[in-house]
């Protein structure tokens, strides 16, 4: 599943560093916090390892 934005990219990256033990989990905040609860690894580096050319930098909530 590919990154809809460079903001969610980088959430899924920072809680794919502390998922690994790269990063402590209390430095997360937001979407990454909740992220690395639930997901597994393998899709967080799917998130993460999105190309960001032609990505908007956030993606507007449905309502």
């Amino acid at each position: 599943m590919p990154a809809k934005s460079k903001a969610q990219q980088k959430a899924a990256g920072a809680a794919l560093a502390a998922k690994r033990g790269d990063a402590p989990k209390g430095s997360l905040k937001g979407a990454s916090r909740s992220m690395v609860d639930s997901m597994s690894e393998r899709e967080l580096h799917d998130l993460a390892a999105t190309p960001r050319k032609g990505k908007p930098e956030h993606v507007p909530p449905k309502k």
